[in-house]
């Protein structure tokens, strides 16, 4: 019997063998093998691109001072424009003095910040500074005021107003509103920091506009550098004449030196907007509303908040995209009628 039983086993081996071991049965998958790790070289490549798609844009921005409510407009629309479009701001206050602009131009190389914005303090004399930041390779957006260099590649673009057509409308104003009085029109001036860009501009666009009536004379003029107190310093001594060689018109490079202005001409015994019209140039609430008040005559907008602008410009050069060489914001004249209304909605 154990012979049989071990005879049916060999059998029954046999039968199934061949199935096991036949060509036609599906071969065995091969087995998967592990991915291969990344280099030290593709890793740290990746990782550079992962790191340089969420580094925050770093902009050194040398402000040139507080002399105004504009310019402290101005300095608030940065800070407030840089925060909300995620870019880090370095700013600077250079308090007037070129010479700390060129100091904070030069940390601002120092930290290889990504770009660089001035708003210069005057307009010549930065040929060198500029030539350090394109050696170092790193933009530079002139902001609010202009540079006068031969080589217009040492910045990408310049944003700000057209600060000849500001003295331009304020001229046309003016001869609109003396159109029918008999002259000679005197007029005195009270222009801007000396050499500075908008002093230049709105004084020539205003003389272009003037020259064309002969009996219209600018008989004083002095700088104020864009302050209240030495505006009213300055218009201070412009009263200082006999009465009839007083200004019946006030030409102001900006609304805080006419301010200082009808505080000395009150003093003075004078009502302003009636003995001596007004005419400046920012757009500022306090400005409005001595405006609607008529003690100015009118007030041409020069806008501060340049800070969306800025951001935007900074975040088009680091993605490697063309500007145009100069943006300038939309503005517009502010006469007595539109001023009530508009005095609620300024910024600054």
């Amino acid at each position: 019997m154990k012979r049989r039983a071990y005879g049916f086993v060999i059998l029954f081996l046999l039968l199934i063998l061949p199935a096991c071991t036949s060509e036609s049965a599906a071969p065995l998958a091969p087995p998967v093998e592990p991915s291969k790790p990344p280099s030290l070289s593709e890793w740290m490549e990746s990782s550079a691109t992962a790191i340089k798609s969420e580094k925050r844009i770093v902009l050194g921005f040398s402000q040139l001072g507080s002399e105004s409510a504009w310019r402290n407009a101005n300095t608030a629309s940065v800070q407030e424009a840089a925060e909300e479009s995620g870019i880090t701001l370095v700013m600077a206050n250079a308090e007037q003095s070129q010479e700390k602009q060129f100091e904070a131009v030069r940390e601002f190389i120092r930290q290889r910040v990504d770009v660089i914005a001035i708003a210069p303090v005057v307009e010549s004399g930065w040929e060198s500074i500029l030539q350090e930041a394109k050696e170092a390779g790193i933009p530079v957006v002139i902001l609010d005021r202009s540079v006068n260099v031969e080589d217009s590649s040492l910045f990408v673009t310049t944003i700000g107003s057209d600060f000849k057509e500001e003295g331009v409308k304020a001229g046309k104003y003016l001869m609109d509103l003396m159109r029918n009085r008999a002259g000679p029109i005197r007029i005195a001036e009270l222009q801007g920091t000396s050499g500075s860009a908008p002093s230049i501009r709105r004084g020539e666009g205003f003389r272009s506009v003037i020259d064309a009536r002969e009996d219209m004379v600018i008989t004083q003029s002095a700088p104020a550098d864009f302050t209240e107190s030495k505006g009213k310093e300055i218009m201070r001594g412009f009263l200082q004449v006999p009465a009839g060689e007083r200004p019946q018109v006030l030409f102001a490079h900006n609304d805080d030196m006419a301010i200082g202005a009808i505080e000395a001409i009150e003093e003075a015994g004078l009502k302003p907007g009636a003995d001596i019209e007004i005419v400046s140039v920012d757009g500022s609430r306090r400005a409005l509303q001595l405006l609607a008040d008529g003690k100015m005559s009118a007030v041409v907008e020069c806008n501060p908040l340049l800070g969306p602008l800025l951001m935007q410009a900074a975040k088009e050069i680091m993605a490697g995209r063309t500007l145009p060489k100069r943006m300038v914001p939309p503005e517009d004249i502010f006469t007595q009628d539109r001023a009530a209304k508009e005095v609620g909605n300024r910024k600054f």
